[in-house]
C-alpha cells in the first residue's frame, strides 16, 4: 500500500510537464517577492515616521511592490497559458494589481486613513496566495507512467 501511494506521488511529480513545474515555480516566487516588497513597505512606513530619509525609501519600496505585482500578474498569465495552469491566479494577480494601482493613488494623495488599512489588508491577501496549497495531479495506480 506504501509502494503503491509513493508511486502515484512520484508519477503525479514525473507525469507534468517541464513548462509546467517551471511556471508554477516562478508564480510561487514572483508571490514571495510580492509579499516580501508588501512587509518592507510596513517597516519602511514606520521609518517615514520616524526617520528623516524614511520617505525616500518608502517612495523606492512602492515603485518596487508595484512591479512585484506586475511580475505576479506575469508569472500567473505564464503559468496558465504556456503552463497549463488554472487561470483562476491571473484573477487574483490582476485584482492585487488593482489594489496596489489604489494604495498608490491613496499614497500620493496623502490619505492615511485608507492607505494604512489598504496596506494591511495586501500584506494578509498576499501572505495567502503564498500560503495557499496547490493541488497536486494523482495519477491512478493503472494508469500508463504509473
Amino acid at each position: 500500500m506504501v509502494s503503491e501511494i509513493s508511486r502515484v506521488g512520484q508519477a503525479g511529480r514525473s507525469s507534468r510537464p517541464v513548462a509546467a513545474r517551471r511556471s508554477t515555480t516562478f508564480l510561487r516566487v514572483a508571490v514571495a517577492l510580492q509579499t516580501a516588497t508588501v512587509f518592507v513597505q510596513a517597516v519602511s512606513a514606520g521609518l517615514l515616521l520616524t526617520a528623516h530619509y524614511g520617505e525616500v525609501i518608502h517612495s523606492v519600496g512602492a515603485r518596487v511592490m508595484y512591479a512585484a505585482s506586475m511580475l505576479y500578474v506575469l508569472a500567473a498569465v505564464l503559468a496558465w497559458r504556456p503552463g497549463g495552469g488554472s487561470p483562476r491566479p491571473i484573477l487574483h494577480a490582476s485584482g492585487f494589481l488593482v489594489l496596489a494601482s489604489a494604495q498608490v493613488v491613496l499614497g500620493v494623495a496623502h490619505v492615511p486613513s485608507v492607505h494604512v488599512p489598504l496596506g494591511v489588508l495586501m500584506f494578509g491577501l498576499s501572505v495567502l496566495a503564498l500560503t495557499h496549497p496547490r493541488a497536486r495531479a494523482i495519477v491512478p495506480v493503472g494508469a500508463p507512467g504509473s
